[in-house]
């Protein structure tokens, strides 16, 4: 007995066909480097180039994932702590994800040439349509961060029946006024380009402790070797339009408002949520999350993202995590799950509000 065990080891360990297990064992770590990496493409539009990157295989069968970042920033550095972190797998193996960089954004851009015209807001979202008829995705969920969350609103305004859901971070839907415009003059006489891009992203607590995250993307932005392309984005965000929304002018989709309790943009997140649909709009304020809670909290965001999506249909229960599971009980009669949503929902991370009634505006405050 011990003599044929010995025999069958051998045989394992010595394949008729040598070299054909290492050359499996390439074939799968470039394909999965290649997963990771995604495949770049640059898509035509009435408006110029769009770099984009795609994640999976790109099957047209459930809607693609389609990120938009923020000034300042580019796909990778916005979304990449999100999308490679452990449970967000069980969601990006589901689905085609595509990451739009705004023009001239993207990592080794070159720079535009003195006096370049760069795109308005409005131009950025009329540029989405061509990034979906390419991929030939018929919906998208969108998730958009500051300025990309302000674009993929916009284009979901034009184009409500390619939008099934949006998660909006630090959403600010309305123009600069005059008191706004005037100090944001101030502010570029007397700060660097980097200096008022940190205090767009980050709260004054953040930037006031000169955390490392604060100190990495100010290296990063300083050095960038596109920096006159990523102030004229900065510009053309500082110039946006009000997007002019209301109850009687809304997102049609199911949408996830996201904030920072101390983020810059925390009011403008309030104020957009009172002006959505409150049977399909959730509210989730962060705590200890900052201006960038896609980075600094991306296991409670990637566990709110679950829930958004199985209210789409989307993501059986069976997938979630056992994290997930042992909180779906508590969360499921106020976080409707059937989409028959009758209120607007605030999902504060580690707030006492789940003991507190309704408030006046039909929001509900629900421990998470």
């Amino acid at each position: 007995m011990t003599t044929e065990m010995q025999e069958i080891a051998i045989m394992e360990d010595k394949p008729l066909l040598t070299g054909q297990t290492d050359s499996v064992k390439e074939a799968e770590i470039a394909a999965r480097l290649l997963l990771d990496r995604g495949q770049e493409y640059n898509i035509e539009t009435p408006h110029g180039l769009l770099h984009v990157t795609l994640h999976g295989t790109g099957s047209t069968r459930r809607p693609a994932i389609l990120t938009f970042h923020d000034v300042g920033m580019d796909s990778k550095s916005c979304f990449s702590s999100l999308f490679k972190f452990e449970e967000m797998q069980e969601i990006v193996k589901n689905f085609t994800v595509v990451h739009v960089d705004a023009p001239g954004q993207e990592e080794g851009a070159a720079p535009f040439p003195a006096g370049y015209h760069y795109v308005s807001m409005d131009q950025l979202a009329e540029m989405i349509p061509s990034v979906t008829q390419f991929f030939n995705f018929r919906t998208v969920i969108g998730i958009g961060v500051g300025a990309g969350a302000y674009v993929l609103s916009k284009f979901t305004l034009k184009n409500p029946d390619s939008v099934e859901g949006l998660v909006l971070i630090n959403i600010d839907l309305n123009a600069r006024g005059w008191m706004d415009w005037a100090a944001q003059k101030l502010i570029t006489l007397t700060s660097s380009l980097a200096e008022q891009i940190l205090g767009h992203l980050f709260s004054q607590e953040e930037n006031s402790s000169n955390t490392e995250l604060v100190q990495a993307h100010r290296e990063r932005i300083s050095t960038a070797s596109n920096l006159t392309n990523i102030d004229l984005f900065w510009k053309s965000y500082n110039n946006r339009r009000d997007l002019s929304i209301d109850r009687s002018n809304t997102l049609k989709c199911p949408v996830m408002l996201v904030v920072g309790d101390q983020a810059p943009y925390e009011d403008a997140a309030v104020e957009c949520n009172s002006k959505l649909d409150p049977t399909t709009t959730s509210f989730l304020k962060m705590a200890d999350a900052g201006g960038m809670p896609q980075l600094t909290q991306p296991s409670k965001l990637t566990e709110a993202f679950k829930y958004f999506i199985q209210g789409m249909g989307y993501m059986a229960s069976s997938c979630m995590t056992r994290l997930s599971r042992s909180r779906t009980t508590s969360l499921s009669s106020s976080y409707s799950l059937e989409g028959s949503r009758s209120r607007s929902r605030t999902l504060s991370q580690g707030s006492v509000g789940g003991n507190m009634p309704p408030s006046p505006s039909n929001t509900m405050e629900v421990s998470c």
